[in-house]
């Protein structure tokens, strides 16, 4: 493990990887999926209270991250109009799951069911992004999946005592933004279906 102050790392590389992100957002180059980037916002928020009350440390701050940067990503898609994904109906079913795996980790008293319920809810919530990456990955910015990818394992590493409670969470956003970032990066999907042009941003 290493010195817990790594965590102000990890909170810089996300703000560094988010500012790219709603910069591109913000000149329409990046069109984010208002479903996953909403939900993660309010995950993280919600996690960061969970964190704050099972008294995590300082890794908990970085939590606090992951939710503000997904707020502040939503907030951007709305500046520029063409900077929006047009949701359809399957976003909206990963939309409505998550939710309900969040009103089921409310109210379950189980705290190692109500940790995978949250964290399911959360892995949910990727899979509009994880299909829009894969359809049409040049309207995505794979930066922030890199650094979020970083920035999860830095705070991993920071804690001092290695719990589920502690590490499950950003466990998993390291393995989501991986793929991610692999898919935008590569343009797996358009290779695979043998396309030489990416598709386009739809708009609402």
């Amino acid at each position: 493990m290493i010195d817990p102050r790594f965590v102000y790392l990890a909170m810089v590389l996300s703000a560094v990887g988010g500012y790219g992100y709603v910069r591109d957002t913000l000149r329409g180059t990046t069109s984010p999926n208002r479903v996953t980037w909403s939900l993660w916002a309010l995950e993280g928020i919600l996690a960061f209270g969970v964190e704050l009350q099972q008294h995590v440390g300082p890794a908990a701050w970085m939590t606090l991250m992951l939710g503000l940067v997904p707020f502040v990503v939503v907030f951007a898609s709305f500046k520029n109009p063409h900077s929006v994904w047009k949701i359809g109906a399957f976003d909206i079913f990963c939309g409505s799951i998550s939710l309900a795996g969040l009103v089921f980790w409310a109210f379950v008293n189980e705290p190692t069911i109500a940790l995978i319920s949250f964290v399911c809810a959360d892995q949910v919530a990727a899979l509009p992004t994880l299909r829009k990456s894969w359809l049409a990955p040049s309207t995505e910015s794979p930066w922030a999946f890199v650094m979020g990818c970083l920035n999860c394992g830095i705070t991993i590493l920071t804690l001092k005592v290695f719990t589920t409670e502690g590490a499950l969470f950003p466990g998993c956003i390291v393995v989501t933004d991986f793929v991610l970032a692999v898919m935008i990066m590569t343009r797996v999907g358009p290779r695979f279906r043998g396309e030489t042009v990416v598709a386009t941003t739809a708009t609402s």
